[in-house]
């Protein structure tokens, strides 16, 4: 009988934080329609490495498998994706697994996406309710208006865009917050209630690191797994902050 066919992947891993890094190398059992996630699964159940050594499992991060968490993402043959969508099928071989590298590492592909929450803590990205009373239905959004607004809602916090952004990285707390947060000022901003808290979300967006730091690559736009309009929505918000610095020159902040 024929040997049965492998996949090759090539791995990169750290034992932690402040582990250097290194390669293993590891052959999995072909099966049609397999995505990379399954093939670590594989890898999972059976740690040796492609020359018979015995490893530790592969650590990767995963929970809804189907493009909707965010959770798996990883560098695939040089490219930031989600792991679940990536189909082995119509990858390069061997196939090449990176973490992020804008995020911190916690242990092989495990990276800590803290920056992007902290960054939604920033602009503010949600609409408070004190929750004392019931304030009844709120004010209805034009259907049009609604739709484009659920493509930006779309956002899982996945990372890619932020792994793409050439304006983006790990080294200081100042660098520039990202296309995701952006967006969802956008989205909140566009809220008839939301709108209440527009002033706050745009502040966020003007402090250090703020939008400013767009250079304008445009590389996120591309790379979006959810296919958000992510460049609109800078331009977006670039002319609004720029309004919104107006008004708190000429001390008019509820102007409208």
């Amino acid at each position: 009988m024929a040997d049965k066919k492998t996949v090759t992947f090539i791995i990169k891993r750290q034992d932690g934080p402040d582990s250097p890094s290194y390669e293993e190398t590891f052959h999995v059992p072909y099966r049609p329609n397999m995505n990379v996630i399954s093939a670590l699964m594989e890898i999972q159940k059976n740690p040796v490495t492609a020359d018979g050594k015995e490893t530790t499992p592969v650590q990767w991060e995963m929970s809804c498998l189907e493009e909707v968490c965010g959770a798996c993402s990883m560098v695939i043959n040089g490219q930031a994706r989600q792991s679940c969508a990536a189909l082995v099928d119509q990858l390069e071989h061997p196939i090449r697994l990176e973490p992020m590298s804008t995020f911190p590492v916690i242990r092989d592909l495990i990276v800590d996406r803290s920056r992007m929450f902290d960054a939604l803590k920033q602009v503010k990205a949600w609409i408070p309710i004190d929750g004392t009373h019931d304030l009844g239905p709120g004010p209805r959004m034009p259907e049009k208006k609604r739709q484009w607004a659920y493509e930006l809602s779309k956002c899982m916090t996945c990372g890619v865009c932020l792994e793409a952004c050439p304006n983006v990285n790990d080294k200081s707390k100042s660098s520039f917050i990202g296309p995701a947060a952006i967006s969802q000022v956008r989205l909140f901003n566009s809220h008839p209630t939301g709108e209440m808290n527009k002033s706050e979300r745009l502040a966020g967006l003007m402090e250090e690191g703020g939008i400013v730091g767009c250079g304008n690559a445009q590389n996120c736009v591309q790379v979006c797994p959810k296919g958000i309009p992510l460049t609109t929505s800078i331009a977006a918000m670039n002319r609004a902050t720029v309004l919104q610095s107006f008004k708190n020159f000429f001390g008019s902040d509820n102007a409208h």
